[in-house]
């Protein structure tokens, strides 16, 4: 989450995205509430938004109309974060089947593809080799499956978001929005939109909506991470991997050892593109949201071409 200045005028399409109000809708999942929001025809196939830690649906806002040209899109809010119930204990797999439940009860035709960013990610990764057979395939964005590490990046940035506070006024908490780990970003329209979403009112003023919980407890037996990095070799679906080319949590090695896992999965037998989105840091759906939907739209054509072919142009 770079603190929020003052909000410069947004593109046209943004405006036009913001616009467009998604549907809402809940399912229930192992004994807790599990919100979703979606966009497109029921009728069309069905595309599945993960959002990381901390996050929530409503970061999803603006791209999800653009996704929604040739599918229906849901977004859900894993358990702990925005408008979704809190569990005693967290689990990845847990998280797992949400995104299927939520993809049943809010999504269109055929079997959904998942598209997770971050802590999402991990969470596409967990349900890609757990649910790969009900899954048209998996897009994992900037994700960082390590080797093995005692201080884990997941780790470093948990702490960040253990102790919430709570602000006196929705203006004051706006301005202490900030991602995590901290980068540039340009489009003060989208953090500003990012951050309020990101709040709820209390007794005592604002603060953010999701369960400290989540970062001072160990979620179940393993972090999401570790899950993820246990089950990459196993996803059972076609799989891409999209990262920001200047993220500063996702680097070569990573990438790497990602492809080296991946590479025995049974997923590697259709080939997995690994996709470098230019000038993108790990938050790449904010510091660039158009050349991401367009990344995810161009992975999404090659697995399932959706759309007719333009008309030829007849010669003068």
């Amino acid at each position: 989450m770079s603190a929020v200045a003052a909000t410069s005028a947004a593109p046209a399409w943004f405006t036009a995205a913001m616009a467009v109000e998604p549907e809402e809708g809940s399912v229930e999942v192992a004994g807790a509430r599990v919100a979703w929001l979606a966009w497109g025809e029921r009728s069309a196939p069905t595309l599945v938004l993960v959002h990381g830690g901390a996050a929530h649906a409503r970061w999803w806002r603006a791209h999800g109309p653009l996704l929604a040209a040739h599918h229906r899109v849901v977004a859900l809010d894993l358990t702990g974060h925005g408008a979704s119930d809190r569990r005693a204990e967290y689990r990845a797999e847990t998280w797992a089947e949400e995104v299927l439940a939520a993809a049943a009860a809010g999504g269109g035709a055929g079997r959904p593809v998942v598209v997770g960013h971050s802590m999402g990610g991990f969470v596409t990764v967990v349900a890609a080799a757990c649910h790969g057979a009900d899954l048209e395939g998996a897009v994992v964005l900037d994700a960082p499956i390590r080797r093995p590490d005692p201080e884990s990046e997941e780790g470093r940035g948990g702490r960040m978001f253990r102790s919430p506070k709570v602000y006196a006024d929705l203006e004051t908490a706006v301005e202490h929005f900030h991602l995590v780990p901290p980068q540039p970003c340009e489009h003060t329209w989208l953090l500003d939109q990012v951050a309020r979403d990101s709040l709820q009112r209390v007794a005592s003023g604002w603060t953010w909506r999701f369960d400290p919980r989540i970062f001072t407890a160990r979620l179940g037996p393993s972090r999401p991470s570790e899950v993820a990095r246990e089950l990459l070799a196993r996803v059972a679906c076609r799989v891409a991997i999209v990262t920001g080319a200047e993220s500063s949590i996702v680097d070569a090695e990573v990438r790497a050892y990602m492809a080296e896992l991946l590479e025995g999965s049974p997923a590697a037998a259709a080939g997995i593109p690994f996709v470098e989105v230019p000038a993108a840091h790990h938050h790449l759906l904010l510091d660039q949201p158009i050349a991401t939907v367009t990344a995810i739209r161009a992975v999404l054509a090659t697995w399932r071409p959706v759309g007719a072919a333009p008309a030829p142009v007849a010669p003068r």
